[in-house]
């Protein structure tokens, strides 16, 4: 997505709390215990991916994408398909989306990465790049003029 910024990958806890479980330091039910609502939101809102689950290799994971922000007032927190970020993102200003792994068969579950959306990395995207290139138009042309005097 083109207004995605500050993007949190959380790739590396992830390793560690599999490292922790493996070395029995953690056990299968601390790590397996997504909510209800979790795998509600998995089973109705997220997006299937071809990974395999790292628990019980057998269920491919589910991403779920919650979102976050002030502009967003009462569906802050909701679950949201993928295809239906951009469009938000291009109606409002910021939001943070959190995006959460869960297996439907052993409710693993962990956090993935988090990141902003929204029209606000458009304008500054737009603020950073066009004042540079008018800028340099600008100075072109008047480097012209004074060429032709």
């Amino acid at each position: 997505m083109r207004t995605q910024r500050q993007v949190v990958d959380y790739s590396l806890q992830k390793r560690a709390v599999l490292r922790e479980l493996l070395a029995g330091r953690v056990g299968t039910y601390d790590v397996c215990d997504a909510s209800p609502y979790l795998k509600n939101a998995a089973r109705f809102h997220g997006d299937p991916t071809d990974r395999r689950c790292p628990i019980c290799r057998s269920e491919n994971l589910t991403l779920v994408h919650y979102i976050y922000g002030d502009e967003l007032k009462q569906s802050a927190g909701q679950a949201r398909t993928l295809a239906e970020l951009p469009v938000l993102a291009m109606t409002l200003r910021e939001f943070q989306v959190f995006v959460v792994e869960v297996c439907l068969g052993c409710d693993w579950n962990h956090l993935v990465e988090q990141y902003l959306l929204g029209r606000d990395g458009l304008a500054a995207d737009s603020d950073g790049t066009g004042e540079q290139d008018a800028a340099g138009a600008e100075g072109a042309g008047r480097r012209r003029r004074e060429a032709q005097r």
